[in-house]
């Protein structure tokens, strides 16, 4: 009953709608790059389905209980950057999908582990900021100029895009994607681009077991774990902090990621993190001027992840139905404001920048060498490099 009188007090239409902001500006910005890896990995519907719901189960419930638990809005999402390394898995063929869970499996258990014993803030201290930006910079940078490749393949519908998408980053930049997206859509109706819907739905769970092996962790697993430490983990605590809630512990926020992403896993979900740049939409002033009432946009965010799940099937099929250079248009516009961000902070330090580059540079070139991926082979040389200098 506590807890119900506190929710009455505090809850405002300004946390409410801050969270509902929080979740479309989230979905918007990746979901046409899963539907495309899963065409890529050539997942059935039902296969499709499961991972978006299994991602937004995933984000729900664990956004709630922390939120709930500590009076807090911990905004869950999945992350972004990891789906990015994903897709250009799905697109090379470099892994079959059963393989993938089981590296999605490991890297939980690896996060699990690094907030049970509390050395989240141990490992993080030991990997180079500008080396973990390049490599973030390098998985997402394909995807960027994959917007502009598209255009030749669907002038209209992704020429408009571009055009709502620059227009939008100067007048109303936290709509520019979702608006980006409405043109796409909207565009490809109107020249008849738009394939009949199909599918559609609840969503369901379906269930694959994972598979490991020892490529799974070289090439997805551990630089999976690096960018999530990297890119969500460690900004979704830094936004926290920064809003006014360094109370929050960090420890358990990773625990019970690592735990969510463990459970979710065999059903395709992707690997559940504390939210980066949404986080901000959340527990910042917009949702409400007192920082102690502002945890009920957790709760929203939560409430929106679950319709979304809940609705899945008709997610996928709405997106599936878009044309394919659309899909790839939308996924490169919405990682580029990240794409940007990661490139300036690698290449910041003049000390580590000639390591940084190298790092991004492998990364993006998409390169596989003994059955090992582009991410470790950047990480290996530009790390080989930072530390080489270092000694000189």
């Amino acid at each position: 009953m506590t807890a119900l009188t506190d929710l009455r007090r505090d809850a405002s239409a300004s946390a409410v709608t801050a969270g509902f902001v929080a979740v479309v500006v989230g979905a918007a910005s990746s979901i046409g790059l899963l539907v495309g890896a899963a065409r890529d990995f050539g997942l059935t519907h039902g296969q499709t389905v499961s991972w978006v719901l299994a991602c937004y189960l995933a984000i729900s419930v664990s956004g709630f209980a922390l939120t709930w638990r500590h009076r807090a809005p911990v905004k869950m999402a999945w992350t972004t950057p990891g789906l990015a390394l994903v897709a250009s898995l799905a697109a090379s063929h470099g892994m079959h999908y059963a393989e993938v869970l089981g590296a999605y499996v490991l890297s939980a258990l690896l996060m699990t582990g690094l907030g049970v014993t509390g050395a989240f803030e141990r490992v993080t201290a030991r990997i180079p900021p500008a080396l973990a930006n390049a490599l973030l910079a390098g998985v997402l940078l394909p995807f960027v100029l994959g917007a502009f490749k598209a255009l030749p393949q669907a002038p209209l519908p992704v020429g408009g895009m571009l055009l709502v998408f620059l227009a939008g980053r100067a007048w109303f930049p936290r709509w520019a994607v979702p608006a980006a997206l409405l043109a796409g859509a909207g565009l490809s109706l109107a020249v008849g681009a738009v394939a009949p819907l199909t599918g559609g739905g609840l969503g369901r769970l379906v269930w694959t077991a994972p598979q490991f092996s020892l490529r799974g962790v070289l090439t997805l697993a551990l630089p999976l774990t690096v960018l999530n430490l990297a890119s969500q983990q460690l900004p979704g605590v830094a936004v926290l902090r920064a809003c006014g809630f360094a109370r929050v512990p960090t420890s358990p926020l990773i625990t019970w990621s690592g735990v969510a992403s463990l459970l979710s896993a065999p059903f395709g979900a992707h690997t559940t993190t504390l939210a980066a740049i949404t986080a901000a939409i959340a527990a910042g002033e917009e949702a409400h001027a007192d920082p102690e009432r502002r945890w009920v946009a957790g709760l929203s965010a939560s409430f929106f992840y679950l319709l979304l799940g809940v609705f899945a099937g008709w997610v996928v099929g709405a997106v599936g139905a878009v044309p394919a250079p659309v899909v790839a248009a939308l996924a490169g516009l919405a990682l580029v404001s990240t794409t940007l961000a990661s490139v300036t902070a690698a290449l910041t330090d003049d000390r580590g920048r000639e390591a940084a580059f190298l790092t991004l540079a492998v990364t993006a070139s998409g390169v596989t060498f003994l059955g090992v991926g582009s991410a470790v082979w950047g990480l290996v040389l530009g790390g080989g490099l930072a530390w080489t200098l270092g000694r000189r």
